[in-house]
C-alpha cells in the first residue's frame, strides 16, 4: 500500500550514453540499490530515464545526487561505493530548498588516475591548495586529507612546479617513540608514513616511487631532521600534526623556503602527546587565525570516505566527549 505522502519524480539523464549509464547504475544495479537505501526511496531506470518514488523531500535529495553522480561518470571518473556514499552524506542533511548548482570544482590529474573531490569540504581543500602556499587540513580520519595532499604534491611535481616532495610525520603514535622501534632511521619512520606511501603507489606506481626515493626527489624525514634546514622548491606534507609540540610546529612552519608549499594535516581528537603538553596544531590555530596567505579547511564526519559505519562511530565518540565535558 502506498502512503499518501508518497510522490513520483521522473528524470532524464543527458547526454544519453550507454557507457555512462552502465557505469552509473553499476553491476546488477548495485549503485542504484545504495542510493535507494541511503535516501529511503525506490529508483527505476530504463535507458536514460529514471523514476524515483518516495517522500517528496527524499526524492529531491536523491534527484540531485543522481544527477551529480551521472555528471561524474561523464568526466570519466569511476563511481566507487565510497564516491556514492559521500554523495549521499553530502545531500542527506541538506534542506532541499537550499540545493543550488555547484560552483567551481577542482580536479587533480596524476599519471595513474584523475582525482575528484568527494564533497564541499574536499573541494574547498583543493581550492585552498591552489590558492595558498600554507594549508591546514583538520578533521577526523578517513576524510581524504592525506590522500588529496599527496595527489596535489604529485600533480605539482609532474608539472615541474616543485622539485621534490617531502613527507613528514611526528613519530609519536599511540604511546610509541622512535627509539623503541627496530631498524635504522628510515625503517623507524616508514611505518608511520604508510598512508602516504599507499597514496603515492596508487598515483605514480611502485617502480616510479622507488626511483624518486633513490634520486631523493621524494624524501622521507622525521620532524626533528628539519631543524636548521631551509626547504626550497618543495611540496612538504606533515601528517598527524596534532602530535607536534608548539615548538615543533613553529620550527616546521619556519623551514619553508622560496617556491615551497606546506600542507599540515591532523585530527585534534587523536592526540598522543602527554596530557601536560599542548598540541602544536591546536596552538597554531590560535596564533595564525586571520593571517593572510594561509588556508584552513575543517572536515567533519560527513566527509568520511570509509565504510558508512565509520561516520556513525565518529559522531558517537564526538557526542560522548561533548557530554563528558
Amino acid at each position: 500500500m502506498t502512503s499518501v505522502n508518497q510522490s513520483l519524480t521522473k528524470l532524464q539523464l543527458e547526454p544519453a550514453s550507454t557507457k555512462n549509464l552502465k557505469a552509473f547504475v553499476g553491476e546488477l544495479n548495485g549503485n542504484l540499490k545504495i542510493l535507494e537505501k541511503g535516501f529511503g526511496v525506490k529508483i527505476f531506470q530504463n535507458g536514460n530515464k529514471v523514476s524515483i518514488s518516495g517522500e517528496e523531500e527524499s526524492i529531491l535529495k536523491a534527484s540531485h545526487t543522481i544527477q551529480d553522480l551521472y555528471a561524474t561518470t561523464i568526466q570519466g571518473i569511476e563511481l566507487s561505493q565510497e564516491t556514492i556514499q559521500m554523495a549521499i552524506n553530502r545531500n542527506e542533511d541538506v534542506n532541499p530548498a537550499t540545493i543550488a548548482p555547484r560552483g567551481v570544482e577542482f580536479v587533480i590529474k596524476t599519471p595513474k588516475k584523475t582525482i575528484k573531490p568527494r564533497g564541499k569540504n574536499q573541494n574547498d581543500y583543493l581550492g585552498n591548495m591552489s590558492s595558498f602556499e600554507v594549508n591546514f587540513g583538520v578533521g577526523p580520519a578517513g576524510t581524504g586529507k592525506t590522500y588529496l595532499a599527496v595527489a596535489k604534491a604529485v600533480e605539482m611535481l609532474v608539472a615541474e612546479k616543485v622539485k621534490k616532495i617531502i613527507l613528514i610525520r611526528p613519530a609519536v603514535e599511540a604511546g610509541e617513540k622512535l627509539g623503541f622501534l627496530p631498524g635504522d632511521l628510515s625503517q623507524k619512520v616508514d611505518p608511520y608514513l604508510r598512508p602516504l606511501y599507499d597514496a603515492l603507489y596508487e598515483m605514480l606506481g611502485f617502480e616510479q616511487v622507488v626511483r624518486l626515493l633513490e634520486k631523493e626527489i621524494l624524501e622521507v624525514a622525521p620532524l626533528a631532521y628539519l631543524r636548521g634546514r631551509t626547504l626550497n622548491n618543495a611540496f612538504i606534507i606533515m601528517d598527524e600534526s596534532q602530535n607536534t609540540t608548539v615548538d615543533q610546529m613553529k620550527m616546521f612552519l619556519t623551514r619553508m623556503g622560496f617556491g615551497s608549499y606546506a600542507i599540515i594535516n591532523g585530527d585534534m581528537t587523536q592526540i598522543d602527546l602527554p596530557k601536560n603538553i599542548e598540541s602544536g596544531l591546536g596552538h597554531s590555530f590560535k596564533v595564525l587565525d586571520g593571517l593572510e596567505g594561509i588556508g584552513f579547511t575543517i572536515f567533519n564526519s560527513k566527509d568520511v570516505v570509509r565504510h558508512p559505519l565509520v561516520r556513525k562511530i565518529v559522531d558517537a565518540y564526538d557526542h560522548f566527549d561533548k557530554q563528558k565535558n
